[in-house]
């Protein structure tokens, strides 16, 4: 995931300094994680309501503990941790934060976190391809994703590809 939010941060004209603190961050973006239950994160099937509810405490949870240091990586990680799954349209959690509202780093890192998720096997679902992934990513430009970060994303679409595919082969 690293490599997508590094090329989408060049992208849209993030210096080298910040991208490289970006792309750090960006790995410790489900820290909170570690307080979710191994019975929800593990789940080999979609999750209940409850379940939901339970997941989406991670963000917060990662907030928390990213928080505890105040170097510029970490709080930018916090940031992160808390922000990525807004969503442009004010939808998102935990927050419901819209628009520029949402920190850029957050919105690089939920355009990544996305590609990622729907081209890796779950235990509930099979790796889908990257055209499929991209096609579903560009369904949601203007609801989900920042237009203007989405226009970069498909800019960069070879690179992300490339790298993706070193993903899928390791």
């Amino acid at each position: 995931m690293a490599a997508y939010v590094g090329a989408i941060a060049r992208g849209v004209g993030w210096s080298v300094e910040q991208t490289e603190i970006l792309k750090l961050a960006a790995s410790m973006h489900d820290a909170g994680k570690i307080g979710i239950p191994n019975a929800v994160l593990e789940k080999p099937a979609r999750l209940d309501a409850e379940e939901w509810k339970i997941m989406r405490t991670h963000p917060i949870l990662g907030h928390r503990i990213l928080s505890q240091n105040d170097t510029p990586l970490f709080k930018m990680a916090a940031d992160i941790a808390l922000h990525h799954h807004e969503k442009w349209d004010g939808s998102g959690y935990p927050e419901g934060l819209a628009g520029s509202d949402i920190p850029q780093s957050a919105r690089i890192v939920a355009i990544a976190d996305v590609f990622d998720a729907l081209t890796m096997k779950r235990p509930y679902k099979e790796a889908w391809s990257e055209k499929a992934a991209f096609a579903e990513i560009r369904n949601c430009v203007g609801s989900h994703f920042d237009p203007e970060l989405m226009t970069c994303f498909f800019d960069v679409h070879e690179e992300i590809v490339i790298k993706s595919s070193f993903k899928n082969e390791s």
